[in-house]
């Protein structure tokens, strides 16, 4: 029972740092083009435009910084699955401009407000086509 509600706590705090993410680049002029997408077993949290540049960010929130930055938890493991559901995203969307594999951070305050971390550009695609 206990992992239960250790699983829907974590679901929501996840969620709720989602929705701080897109509001954040929304407001810093972003425009939301997809959220949760998946592809081949790979998700990608948020997809946003920045004038030619298609971005796909991983959002990572963490209840506090206690254990590390929620950053940290952004694996090789991962970056290689947003990497595989952004060339189907490209290749679905005809997608011919630039692009970015952002991070942002997410540690939510118990008074509602959240410490929000963006990292552009934090990783490049090793070995890819794009």
């Amino acid at each position: 029972m206990l992992s239960s509600h250790l699983k829907k706590t974590n679901n929501t705090t996840g969620a709720a740092g989602e929705e701080a993410a897109a509001n954040f680049l929304l407001r810093k002029g972003y425009e939301i083009v997809a959220r949760n997408f998946k592809a081949d077993k790979c998700e990608i949290d948020i997809i946003a435009k920045e004038k030619n540049t298609l971005v796909f960010v991983e959002v990572k929130t963490r209840s506090s910084g206690k254990y590390g930055n929620p950053e940290e938890a952004v694996t090789p493991a991962k970056q290689r699955n947003m990497v595989r559901a952004a060339e189907i995203y490209v290749e679905e969307n005809g997608w011919k401009n630039e692009i970015s594999f952002d991070v942002i951070s997410i540690i939510p305050h118990p008074e509602g407000t959240f410490s929000i971390h963006h990292i552009c550009d934090a990783f490049s695609p090793q070995g890819e086509d794009f």
